[in-house]
């Protein structure tokens, strides 16, 4: 599956705030002929980056392929938001995984956050920290402070402070929630410079990223022949092959496909709004809020506001991007009906049913993670070294996470979509009656 949509274009970044402020990137070569290398990783976004960059420091010969440009795909066009935690909270984890469990879980998602943090500092990309959890009901206020509560006593975080209305509308204007918290210690980053960012320095340490070489092959090998990875002009013979593709596994992978559903989310960025901006957020930090369909925002360094809602789940983007976004936008800060949106893009990310990231073997030397579910920006990282590291070193951290449940969506890839388009419809109606 191609990750382009009707108005991507071959060959360049889509269009978005983003790649309108993006670093500058050379314009890599394709593949072409034949190569031999230690690892092959199929996919230039986070994932794949990291992993070509810790596999690169081993002195390990690695080539990505990269369908498009590096961080084309959803690293370069989400929200920029570095979370603290695993997508699903830690009660959660407790009962599917146990207490142990949960904790290393915990502990491998705050390690998934310095290293983000770490990699940016490197690649001289700033991150900005805080993210406020925006609460629509009083159970939901309440919920987010015992969370708070229970992370400080019994994980020993003690960075998200609880707030009440009037200390969340101290940093959020909005009419729209009545508490929340705000987490100190989680972030955020221009997500299109943070993977171009991971790309300099995987060359640097030595990796070959081959641009617009789309995989069409993929033939594991074994203990005594290498994997062969072909392109439409080249192949590679590689004794491991690293899966960082994310939701377009279908044809590569398809018994992973299974438990990986693609999903597309959108962003608008407005005008910038001044000294106006202090109507959206009175501090430089990011949010987001507790509706299914998540609002996430945060403003940019010239104070335009970045607004994140709405998602579909058939592949083509609606052709008003913007008009889908500004309904749930106004929602939220109806104060800014005047104001001008100048850019809107969508990306694909992927979901998993119960949330958590899908690590799994496909043949005894390869590696996939994929399934982020909107917690990708420091777990695609992480998940990029733990692949690297099983190459070279342990599998313990990709162990646990592909020791934890990962059901496959209910009729596999022909019927995942319909499914979750019902199931989404059920959460958006909940949403939409405050329940």
């Amino acid at each position: 599956m191609s990750l382009l949509h009707l108005n991507d274009r071959p060959g360049e970044y889509p269009e978005s705030l983003y790649a309108a402020t993006r670093d500058p990137a050379p314009d890599r070569p394709a593949l072409a002929g034949e190569i031999r290398a230690d690892a092959c990783i199929v996919g230039g976004g986070y994932t794949g980056l990291s992993a070509a960059l810790h596999l690169a420091r081993t002195g390990r010969r690695v080539v990505v392929l990269e369908a498009h440009r590096a961080g084309f795909g959803a690293s370069g066009r989400n929200g920029g938001q570095i979370g603290s935690g695993q997508r699903l909270e830690v009660g959660a984890l407790e009962k599917m995984a146990g207490k142990s469990a949960a904790r290393r879980l915990w502990d491998m998602a705050e390690e998934a956050k310095a290293l983000t943090y770490a990699l940016a500092e490197e690649a001289g990309v700033p991150t900005r920290r805080g993210i406020a959890h925006a609460a629509r009901l009083a159970s939901e206020v309440a919920h987010s402070h015992a969370m708070a509560e229970r992370l400080a006593r019994d994980y020993g975080y003690d960075q998200i402070t609880p707030l009440d209305r009037a200390g969340l509308q101290a940093l959020i204007p909005s009419p729209a929630y009545v508490g929340g918290d705000i987490d100190r210690g989680a972030g955020h980053v221009h997500p299109l410079n943070l993977a171009l960012g991971y790309a300099r320095l995987a060359e640097a340490a030595g990796a070959t990223i081959f641009e617009r070489s789309e995989v069409n092959a993929l033939a594991h090998g074994s203990a005594t022949t290498p994997s062969r990875v072909t392109t439409t002009k080249g192949t590679v013979l590689a004794d491991h092959v690293i899966l960082a593709a994310n939701g377009y596994l279908d044809r590569l992978e398809p018994r992973i496909a299974a438990r990986v559903m693609p999903i597309n989310n959108y962003i608008v960025a407005t005008e910038p709004l001044g000294a106006r901006s202090a109507e959206v957020l009175t501090e430089m930090i990011a949010a987001h809020d507790t509706k299914f369909v998540v609002n996430y925002w945060r403003l940019s360094e010239d104070q335009r506001l970045i607004f994140g809602g709405g998602e579909t789940v058939t592949y083509r983007f609606p052709r008003d991007i913007a008009a889908k976004v500004r309904k749930p936008m106004l929602q939220v800060y109806p104060h800014l009906a005047d104001v001008k949106i100048t850019h809107a893009w969508g990306g694909t990310l992927a979901i998993t049913l119960n949330r958590m990231p899908c690590f799994r073997r496909p043949a005894a030397n390869a590696l996939s993670a994929s399934g982020f579910s909107g917690h990708g920006v420091a777990m695609a990282t992480l998940a990029g070294k733990l692949m690297a590291e099983a190459v070279t070193a342990t599998s313990d951290g990709f162990d646990v996470m592909a020791a934890l449940p990962m059901p496959a969506f209910p009729g596999g890839t022909l019927l995942r979509g319909p499914m979750l388009v019902a199931g989404m419809s059920w959460y958006t109606l909940r949403d939409k009656l405050g329940l």
